[in-house]
């Protein structure tokens, strides 16, 4: 089954058609700027502008960086305030015509490599952690998700939770070079370890490319390794979610 998959980011709102049965892009992926301010309206231009690209006139999985329940925002995220409260699913299919399907990014990413990468066929506990803008979590059991996680909302200390302390944003930010940057993650996969004690973490967004220049700085007794399909995930993802 072929589904047009969106990932919805802080930076870029990236698209390609998906073939939801083998996990590969069948289109060339494109990428345009998330707006500023990412307005409801803004966004949903965007989108519109992705669906016409493509031609596409089926229904559409979309990863998105709030938690979600039912289809609905419940924070604004790092997105704007206006999403609070709003149907995601059902505004973007009043804008496009399309149907939508929403699931948080991090939560497709995590679909992605638990269906067809890194986490395939692993039992137990797996985790996926997405550096980007934010940090996204997707927890698995048994290959089963439990959603909405925010793991990148833990404490680092009082007032200050890890998402504002070690995000890839954070080190473009502060121009924190690539080993710098690991040793705030190990903090960060340090204390993940002790909440959960996952048996296997898997790390997606952007970074995941990038992963070989800050992998020795983490030093944890569990198997941690980068995304196969790297940030093509939250695309593949989305489509699968749409099925």
């Amino acid at each position: 089954m072929e589904i047009l998959g969106i990932d919805v980011g802080g930076t870029g709102i990236k698209g390609a058609v998906v073939n939801t049965k083998t996990g590969e892009l069948i289109s060339k992926r494109r990428r345009i700027a998330t707006p500023h301010p990412a307005t409801p309206e803004a966004v949903a231009e965007t989108i519109q502008k992705l669906i016409h690209h493509f031609k596409w006139n089926g229904p559409v999985g979309c990863g998105f960086p709030t938690p979600l329940k039912n289809g609905k925002c419940l924070t604004g995220g790092n997105l704007h305030k206006d999403w609070k409260n709003l149907k995601v699913d059902e505004f973007f299919k009043s804008k496009t015509g399309n149907q939508f399907s929403v699931v948080n990014d991090a939560d497709a990413a995590g679909l992605a490599e638990i269906t067809f990468g890194a986490g395939k066929d692993v039992k137990g506990t797996v985790i996926m952690i997405t550096l980007g803008t934010g940090i996204g979590s997707a927890l698995f059991l048994d290959g089963k998700l439990l959603p909405n996680t925010e793991f990148g909302h833990v404490l680092h200390k009082s007032g200050c939770i890890f998402e504002k302390y070690a995000a890839d944003s954070v080190r473009i930010e502060e121009n924190l070079s690539r080993k710098q940057w690991g040793k705030r993650l190990h903090k960060y996969f340090k204390h993940i370890n002790l909440l959960l004690s996952p048996d296997l973490i898997i790390v997606g967004g952007g970074s995941s490319k990038k992963f070989s220049k800050f992998e020795a700085q983490i030093n944890i007794d569990t198997k941690i390794i980068p995304a196969k399909s790297e940030n093509e995930a939250g695309i593949i993802g989305a489509a699968l979610a749409a099925v």
